[in-house]
């Protein structure tokens, strides 16, 4: 359990999320999502990767409990820089990503869809952002990859989701299939992405993203910036206690 990755002969990399019960991320997973997609850059034989999950839940988010169980502020500053990386690795792959949205997407999950090259979703599937109600801030970045302006900043004013089916009519989310479907669509999709000339893919990859007017690292270390702020303030402090606690929701990051 924890993050699953196997390669197959047609140079498609499929990582798994597998972390029950919400597929909750801690430090060490993130880290190592991180460390994948990094290594993706020196390894020829890739052509094209999909990250998933399995289980309940594409991602809650991070793991609320483990930084409150560690010292001071070093949980804080432990998961925003491993998610700050791990962001940052999915966009700056150094071939196509595809992520395949099994269940609710939330907090970190919105990290790394935002990030993405391709999402593919499965019906009904919730996007959010609950950073607010956790006295935190971050990934309004990579929401606004997936929705306009205006509807990112009314989710997390709100903490409200969005379903999938309005994503797609975005244009932000390629296919909205059946649950049943969302692997095969997303490695068909794989598949057909690793039979062009790899070369030429992993230039095309970053020639988009040379060209995208956003700067996804500067954007999102600016509202981490408030994460810290927040947290000396007590304000972290007082909505990690409040879920501890199970005075919010579960599934919140």
């Amino acid at each position: 359990m924890g993050i699953n990755y196997s390669l197959n002969d047609n140079g498609v990399l499929e990582v798994v999320i597998d972390n029950p019960p919400v597929n909750a991320l801690g430090i060490a997973d993130t880290e190592q999502l991180a460390n994948i997609f990094e290594s993706v850059s020196a390894n020829l034989d890739i052509k094209v990767a999909i990250l998933t999950a399995v289980g309940k839940g594409f991602c809650a988010g991070v793991d609320i409990k483990e930084i409150e169980n560690l010292p001071a502020n070093e949980g804080i500053l432990r998961i925003n820089k491993a998610c700050y990386n791990a962001f940052a690795s999915v966009y700056e792959c150094a071939v196509p990503v595809i992520v395949a949205v099994n269940d609710f997407c939330l907090g970190s999950g919105i990290g790394l869809a935002g990030a993405a090259d391709i999402v593919i979703a499965a019906e009904g599937v919730q996007f959010g952002l609950p950073e607010v109600d956790n006295g935190a801030l971050g990934a309004l970045t990579h929401l606004t990859r997936l929705v306009p302006q205006q509807r990112a900043r009314q989710m997390l004013y709100t903490c409200e989701t969005a379903p999938a089916e309005e994503l797609q009519r975005y244009g932000t989310i390629y296919e909205v299939v059946a649950l049943r479907e969302l692997l095969n669509s997303a490695r068909l999709l794989a598949e057909k992405i690793s039979r062009k000339p790899s070369k030429t893919i992993r230039a095309a990859k970053e020639s988009a993203n040379g060209i995208e007017l956003l700067n996804i690292r500067n954007s999102y270390r600016f509202e981490q910036g408030f994460t810290y702020e927040l947290n000396l303030a007590g304000e972290g402090e007082k909505a990690r206690q409040a879920f501890i606690e199970g005075k919010r929701d579960t599934q919140s990051k």
